[in-house]
């Protein structure tokens, strides 16, 4: 591995921001693995489907993960120390969150819609070639909640690498007052896993292609998402 790729593991500067920023960073990273950590620890995990885990990451090299945001707390604890690439905005608010992702054993490109998508693009294109998967939460980071956006269908069709729609739902969860509605799994609760079927997107695909794809993973992620559900309703979770 290289040292530019090894860079996106490491720590940044927080020489930009003022002292009372860098307490709030390293404070709140710090209480975000934590909580995270703490509650992870005790949920019980049940992929669905014939493969595991360990399977979907060996056979898919360079795959694009993709869930829906409010599923982020537990996704960041299910694919912990897998050197997965995430992206997340230049904003002071993701800084914190970045360094949580990174004791996570995450690695963390820079870069949004508005502010440097299409330099984090490259980078992520270029990790993607090297075989590193990128998880991607596919309405962030403002949302519209549940509505797919196409960065995800960009990064594939450059790539060659397949989009991997997943969900993780928990079967006990509060949902915090946030625009996607985040569900934080109640301690010991099980989580239901369920991946889709890969999408791939040819390298010439054009505007319509795109759209085509973009749409493919929405259904994806819908089906899934249903499924789960209905899983769920069928077999309750009796833990107290």
């Amino acid at each position: 591995m290289t040292n530019s790729t090894d860079k996106v593991y490491q720590f940044q500067s927080l020489s930009n921001y003022t002292f009372k920023q860098r307490v709030i960073i390293h404070i709140l990273g710090w209480l975000l693995y934590v909580v995270i950590n703490a509650i992870g620890r005790t949920l019980k995990f049940e992929l669905q489907g014939p493969h595991t885990l360990d399977e979907i990451f060996g056979e898919y090299k360079g795959m694009i993960l993709c869930l829906w945001h409010d599923r982020l707390f537990t996704g960041a604890y299910y694919a912990r120390d897998r050197r997965v690439i995430v992206l997340t905005s230049q904003s002071f608010d993701a800084e914190y969150a970045a360094r949580c992702a990174r004791r996570f054993g995450f690695g963390v490109v820079r870069g949004s819609s508005t502010r440097g998508g299409r330099a984090a693009l490259v980078k992520l294109a270029k990790l993607a070639k090297d075989g590193i998967p990128s998880f991607f939460t596919v309405d962030g980071p403002r949302g519209p909640r549940h509505e797919a956006k196409p960065g995800a269908v960009q990064l594939a069709k450059v790539t060659g690498r397949p989009i991997i729609p997943g969900v993780l739902q928990p079967m006990r969860y509060w949902t915090i007052n946030s625009w996607d509605k985040m569900q934080i799994p109640k301690p010991f609760s099980r989580i239901i896993v369920i991946k889709g079927d890969p999408i791939y997107v040819p390298p010439d695909a054009d505007d319509g292609v795109i759209e085509t794809k973009r749409l493919e993973l929405q259904h994806s992620l819908d089906g899934i998402a249903r499924q789960a559900k209905e899983w769920i309703e069928q077999k309750p979770d009796t833990a107290d």
